[in-house]
């Protein structure tokens, strides 16, 4: 597949704090990449360098075969930008914001206001149109940004956090728009929901402390090499021993309490080191030479919310 941006050894430093740490990627034509990691693990700084905001303090960086460093002005044209805090302003109607950014983007007068209706058409900003920005909800605020980083027809689209501080159904909202987006832009999308890359993403990578350190599918990332998960149910009158029992097993890499309940039942995620089908049998011979009381047992895929998890903890 064509490749539309491309990142070489890229390095960002604040003084001695090593924000980005010599990562490499690119991201095809077309894609909807989800871009991970805990907080202060790099994330905001990369996208910041894609859009022009800042410049690295090394490194390699084309977009759409224009290179940052001497081609700024250009890229800023093809790229759509929605921060973490949408950049908006409170005391203009919608219609008049806008306005403003398309004048701002260099759209010619002739087609201004068909690029406006278009995106009011996407964003769903209809029946806010003409109220100011500042008395909308949060999650129309949200479209609203969505919208100035769409009017001027960028071929990427990059969103920071694009729900942050929604409420379940707006999140729903706007995962769809991005659903909608996706399927004619390529989109960088950087969020804390995970369920929101599974939804969205057909891509992901993670970093962690400035470092790559995974790049695959939102149902593969990770899990090739690690071992199956067993959700086991076990009735004990000492928890903790249990806990430390399965924790000390040297073919279990960990485990975590789920639930425990008034009736002494405690619900464990067991990590095994294996993928092979005789680990599972491991897990029950051992559980029975321990004599727990084992009430149930069933494997479960691991979720992108645990490789995650193993990944940066």
């Amino acid at each position: 597949m064509e490749k539309i941006i491309e990142v070489k050894n890229l390095i960002k430093n604040y003084g001695f704090v090593k924000a980005v740490r010599d990562i490499t990627f690119s991201v095809a034509k077309g894609e909807v990449l989800g871009f991970l990691g805990p907080n202060g693990a790099g994330k905001t700084t990369t996208m910041k360098i894609l859009t022009c905001f800042m410049l690295p303090t090394s490194g390699e960086v084309n977009i759409a075969g224009f290179d940052i460093y001497k081609d700024s002005i250009e890229i800023r044209k093809r790229i759509g930008y929605l921060p973490e805090t949408a950049p908006l302003y409170f005391d203009l109607q919608v219609d008049e914001f806008l306005e403003y950014v398309a004048e701002l983007r260099g759209i010619p007068s002739n087609e201004k206001n068909n690029r406006i209706k278009e995106v009011v058409e996407v964003c769903g900003l209809k029946d806010v149109y003409v109220k100011f920005i500042g008395e909308l909800s949060k999650g129309y605020k949200q479209r609203v940004g969505l919208a100035q980083a769409l009017i001027h027809k960028p071929d990427i689209l990059i969103l920071d956090e694009p729900t942050i501080g929604l409420d379940p159904n707006q999140i729903i909202e706007i995962r769809n728009l991005i659903k909608t987006i996706g399927k004619e832009k390529t989109v960088i999308l950087s969020t804390h929901i995970l369920s929101e890359v599974e939804a969205t993403c057909n891509r992901v990578i993670i970093i962690n402390n400035g470092q790559l350190i995974a790049d695959g599918t939102p149902s593969g990332i990770g899990r090739t090499e690690r071992g199956k998960t067993y959700i086991i149910k076990i009735k004990t009158d000492n928890k903790e021993e249990t806990l430390y029992r399965y924790k000390s097993a040297d073919f279990i890499e960990d485990v975590k309490e789920i639930s425990y309940s008034d009736n002494n039942v405690v619900q464990l995620k067991v990590f095994l080191k294996s993928k092979d089908f005789d680990a599972g049998i491991e897990l029950f011979k051992f559980s029975a030479n321990n004599s727990f009381n084992l009430i149930e047992m069933k494997e479960e895929e691991e979720s992108l919310e645990d490789v995650f998890h193993k990944l940066t903890k």
